[in-house]
C-alpha cells in the first residue's frame, strides 16, 4: 500500500472510530474542512507531518499512535514505487 492511502484510510478508520465528521475534526484540529477534505478526496496526496500532527490532536491521539496500526506494515512511498525496478 502506498504512503498516501495508508494514512488516507487511517484518517476515514480514525473518524469512524470516534464518530466524528470531518468538520468536527476540522474543528478540533484547527485545520480547515476544506484542507482535510482534499486530503480524503484524493486532490492533495501527501500531508505535512505537521497537518498530521494537527488531526491526532483533533482526535486527541499522540503521533505514534496514529502510526502504530497495521496499515503502516509495508507501506511504500510514491515516487519510490516509480523508481524501483521490477523484481527478478
Amino acid at each position: 500500500m502506498n504512503l498516501s492511502v495508508a494514512i488516507r484510510q487511517r484518517i476515514l478508520n480514525l473518524l469512524a472510530e470516534h464518530n466524528m465528521s470531518v468538520n468536527q475534526l476540522a474543528n478540533e484540529s484547527g485545520l480547515t474542512a476544506s484542507t482535510l477534505s482534499s486530503f480524503l478526496n484524493g486532490s492533495s496526496k501527501n500531508p505535512q507531518s505537521s497537518t498530521i500532527l494537527h488531526i491526532c490532536e483533533g482526535f486527541n491521539i499522540q503521533l505514534k499512535d496514529f502510526y502504530d496500526d497495521d496499515l503502516f506494515i509495508d507501506v511504500i512511498y510514491e515516487e519510490d514505487k516509480k523508481t524501483k525496478e521490477p523484481q527478478v
